[in-house]
């Protein structure tokens, strides 16, 4: 299992159109991804479920934990670290 760190960008947090941009670009991915708020990583949610992700209650500065396995797991994570990172 691969697993990235990436800290949250957006100010609006990873709510409502954020939240819907992140799980659409993770069921685009060719494995699933698990998404955590670093301070409780026990709690990961499919990172492609909008409501699971919006369940997470994460803030702009946050950082989260992202974990996916198997061919292209390393590249997907990536992608969505810039994402999360790159949103204003």
């Amino acid at each position: 299992m691969i697993e990235r760190t990436a800290v949250i960008a957006a100010a609006a947090g990873l709510h409502a159109r954020p939240a819907a941009a992140f799980a659409y670009a993770a069921a685009e991915l060719p494995v699933p991804v698990e998404i955590a708020k670093a301070s409780a990583p026990e709690l990961s949610v499919q990172a492609d479920s909008l409501l699971g992700v919006m369940s997470l209650d994460v803030a702009q500065g946050d950082r989260v934990v992202l974990r996916a396995t198997g061919a292209g797991a390393e590249q997907s994570l990536e992608t969505l670290v810039q994402l999360l990172e790159a949103w204003q």
